[in-house]
């Protein structure tokens, strides 16, 4: 009986197997082919990501030697080549330095704005935006700039949007709605908002109600003093790069 029953279930064995065998070799097949696309997928990635480095390094490369047609048409291929990528924003910022820095504030405005509303990046998008708010104050433009700056919607960069918003508004002549704007930003910062509270401060204080003031004393509104070229810059964290891979954002000049 012993011996029989060792018969049968070798014979139940068997039976198994021809019946199974299809479907464990397909499960072996199907999980070789997952890992070696998997594989093949994060080579891939790491090789769009060293492309895409290499085109924003080009950028600024051209920067630097003042080759400006050059750098556009880099970021331009860049763009082209990878639409999504955060080195293709890195590199139009790059850009938007550049031009503001010969005055140039329709290309500035331009390219910030491109980022503002193409990046997939939410810090990216925050800033670009508020980039584009200070630009649009210096072009004459508060209301546009006002509306380019929600601060519902600004998360860890509030306080930075009521202190942009607060210059827009001082720059139209309305010192009541600037200080407003500033007090909000002061009470939104946080250790790492990025504000300089001092300097915030100056320009809440130097908001002069005209009714409360006479009016020999106050030819025109007060406008809040000039910002430092520190407050052109948007928070360091949002700029920081990755060590690798292309899901972060890569280390970038500061507009």
């Amino acid at each position: 009986m012993e011996d029989l029953s060792d018969i049968e279930r070798e014979e139940q064995l068997r039976r198994w197997w021809s019946e199974n065998w299809a479907w464990i070799i397909g499960g072996v097949a199907l999980g070789l082919s997952l890992l070696a696309g998997w594989q093949y997928w994060q080579r891939h990635q790491v090789q769009s990501a060293e492309l895409d480095q290499s085109g924003y390094s080009a950028v600024l490369e051209a920067l630097g030697r003042d080759q400006r047609d050059e750098a556009a048409s880099q970021a331009k291929a860049l763009r082209g080549r990878r639409p999504d990528s955060p080195y293709a924003d890195q590199a139009e910022l790059a850009l938007a330095r550049a031009a503001l820095e010969r005055r140039d504030f329709d290309d500035a405005a331009a390219l910030l704005r491109g980022v503002a509303d193409r990046s997939k990046d939410t810090e990216l998008r925050q800033t670009s935006r508020i980039r584009l708010a200070r630009v649009l104050i210096e072009q004459g433009k508060h209301d546009e700039a006002l509306v380019e700056l929600d601060p519902a919607a600004a998360g860890a960069f509030a306080a930075l949007v009521h202190e942009v918003r607060g210059d827009a508004y001082a720059a139209k002549g309305d010192p009541a709605a600037a200080r407003k704007e500033y007090e909000a930003a002061l009470e939104a910062a946080g250790p790492d908002s990025g504000l300089d509270r001092a300097f915030v401060e100056l320009k809440r204080d130097a908001q002069v109600p005209a009714s409360s003031v006479p009016a020999s004393s106050v030819p025109a509104p007060v406008v809040a003093p000039e910002a430092p070229a520190a407050a052109l810059e948007a928070p360091a964290a949002a700029l920081e790069g990755p060590a690798e891979g292309p899901a972060a954002v890569p280390e970038a000049p500061a507009q």
